[in-house]
């Protein structure tokens, strides 16, 4: 499938496509009290041979790993640290499957502390957003700025739950990665055949017993749903009774928020634009920008959604 040795490999490529030197990056772990592990990404500005401390830190949206944020960060050019939610790439699962934003944001909280020096300029995509308004609501002391990409607390974080359901109802297993790669393209995702193939390698493991299975605890409880129709269907009624209270939670948490928010809205993303108007109406203050993308904007357009970010990391820098 790939010639790649190392989660690492495909970054060289990437960055000669963004015509910059690839930055320096590391991987790192924190212990959690409970004994799970959360892991990170820590990037370097480019070409610099130590790691300065971090300016903007990156949590993605469900079912992503840190390794979504590559070719933004190669773009954005600042040091960065990039997290690995809990339940997802090489962060520990949670044995009570609870992820939601505030379970998020109260795991990850430690770690940033740990690993920054400064308040970050904070970017969450999708359900990393809603952690990330979480985290700033609880922890503004972690936080100079709020970026929320493509998500409002007023919408389902996982979108699209009907074309993911089919893909998670087969197999969840496979014999190699290909066998994968072909499955998730005959669904559509992933985007071209080279970046889906990076996402395949870098959000799956091989298992001790050579098959291959996805990283992240969303796909196994998916699967494990789809064999459960009666499961399922009470999921889904839990979940719409508990929509109304989420959503709540969530516009409560932006309310909350002291630093400058700023919302980036793909226009064919889950957003529509009366969801982008009442962010702007519950949230006064926050900068609203739209990008001519789907909901994975760091995917399909990372150099717009870099210069956006680098906007708000300038305005952090000088006071503004």
């Amino acid at each position: 499938m790939t010639d790649a040795t190392d989660e690492f490999s495909f970054l060289p490529a990437q960055a000669d496509a963004a015509g910059v030197v690839p930055p320096a990056v590391r991987r790192l772990s924190f212990a959690l009290p409970d004994g799970r592990t959360l892991s990170a990404l820590q990037y370097g500005a480019p070409g610099a041979d130590v790691f300065a401390a971090p300016v903007v830190t990156f949590l993605h949206g469900a079912g992503l790993n840190a390794h979504t944020w590559d070719t933004t960060v190669i773009d954005l050019g600042l040091p960065a640290l990039v997290l690995d939610l809990p339940g997802h790439g090489d962060s520990s699962w949670r044995a009570d499957a609870a992820y939601s934003g505030a379970t998020i944001a109260a795991d990850v909280a430690p770690a940033i502390a740990a690993w920054t020096t400064a308040p970050q300029v904070l970017v969450g995509h999708s359900l990393g957003g809603l952690s990330a308004a979480a985290l700033a609501a609880t922890h503004p002391e972690l936080v100079a700025a709020l970026v929320v990409v493509d998500i409002s607390p007023g919408i389902d974080p996982n979108g699209g739950a009907a074309q993911i359901r089919a893909f998670f109802a087969g197999p969840k297993d496979w014999a190699s990665r290909e066998e994968l790669l072909e499955r998730a393209l005959s669904f559509g995702l992933g985007g071209s055949r080279e970046s889906a193939e990076r996402g395949v390698f870098l959000n799956s493991r091989v298992r001790a017993d050579g098959r291959v299975e996805w990283k992240h605890h969303f796909a196994h409880l998916a699967n494990a749903l789809a064999g459960d129709p009666a499961a399922a269907a009470a999921l889904d009624a839990g979940q719409r009774e508990g929509a109304a209270v989420l959503s709540a939670a969530g516009w409560d948490d932006l309310a909350r928020v002291t630093a400058p928010v700023t919302l980036i809205r793909g226009t064919r993303g889950f957003l529509t634009e009366a969801d982008r108007d009442e962010f702007a109406a519950r949230v006064p203050g926050a900068r609203v920008f739209e990008i001519g993308a789907g909901h994975n904007i760091h995917e399909e357009l990372p150099a717009d959604l870099a210069r956006l970010i680098a906007d708000v990391a300038r305005d952090v820098r000088d006071g503004a």
